[in-house]
């Protein structure tokens, strides 16, 4: 049988006219958005201040974000890993809820519990706290969106482990946060960093919750998306300031599928 036979399998060729029809409903959007890029004016569109402004607040509240998902996904993550089957089967159903449930009930939901009217709301305004519309709500909203990714790609890194290594460690007299932290998050270092660079791509560009449960205050709450939503109704930015901070979005996320894959143990080289 020729080698290039024995690659494709024996899959029916006439898939081939739905699957191209796919790629292309995603590739031509893509490529119709790169079109309208006015590339004489992009450095000055990225570089206005109002640009800079959603820019800046992205990229701060996305890393402030990223790094609260670090500190409470990561031991989530060790916590399904080394779970029974059936307690790690509904931890990770928990987990990937808001993966599935939509952005707008998500912040609806964070609203409803951090809200004046809520009771937990009630006693944060009794001190003094108010996080509804602030920029600690765009961190909040982020991260409710974005730590499933780094859960569950860690998770599935840890699980690849096993406990061989751990149990050896542990025969030596290793502890158990030496253990830890010098053989079990190596090892599932590829996982770890996967699910730190999805993460941070997916607060960037998360827009339902943030809305809703921050608003869309210029300076204060207005992340990229929000301004480029702004700008398409016809306020804030300019359209052409936000088609580049669409483009800029479109090239962060190719950039993470990119660094992504170069962490993926099996990819090739």
């Amino acid at each position: 049988m020729p080698a290039r036979e024995e690659r494709a399998g024996f899959v029916p060729r006439v898939l081939a006219v739905p699957a191209l029809i796919g790629l292309a409903l995603l590739v031509l959007p893509l490529g119709a958005l790169v079109l309208r890029v006015e590339w004489g004016t992009l450095w000055t569109d990225v570089t206005s201040p109002e640009a800079l402004s959603a820019l800046g607040l992205s990229l701060a509240t996305g890393a402030a974000a990223t790094a609260v998902c670090v500190v409470l996904g990561v031991p989530l993550a060790l916590l399904i890993a080394r779970s029974t089957v059936r307690t790690a089967a509904v931890l990770r159903a928990v987990v990937t809820v808001p993966l599935v449930l939509p952005p707008m009930v998500g912040g609806v939901a964070m609203l409803f519990l951090f809200g004046r009217t809520s009771w937990l709301g009630g006693i944060l305004a009794e001190w003094g706290i108010r996080i509804p519309f602030t920029t600690s709500a765009v961190v909040m909203a982020q991260t409710f969106v974005a730590l499933p990714f780094l859960v569950l790609a860690l998770e599935g890194a840890l699980r690849a482990t096993g406990v061989g290594f751990e149990q050896a460690a542990a025969g030596l007299g290793a502890g158990r946060w030496t253990i830890l932290a010098r053989v079990t998050l190596p090892l599932a270092a590829p996982g770890l960093v996967a699910g730190i660079v999805l993460c941070f791509a997916r607060a960037i560009g998360e827009f339902g919750a943030t809305a809703l449960f921050a608003g869309n205050a210029p300076g204060v709450t207005q992340t990229m998306p929000l301004a480029i939503y702004t700008a398409f109704n016809g306020a804030g930015v300019s359209q052409g300031t936000a088609v580049a901070l669409s483009l800029l979005l479109l090239v962060t996320a190719v950039g993470v599928l990119l660094l992504v894959r170069a962490w993926r143990a099996e990819a090739p080289r």
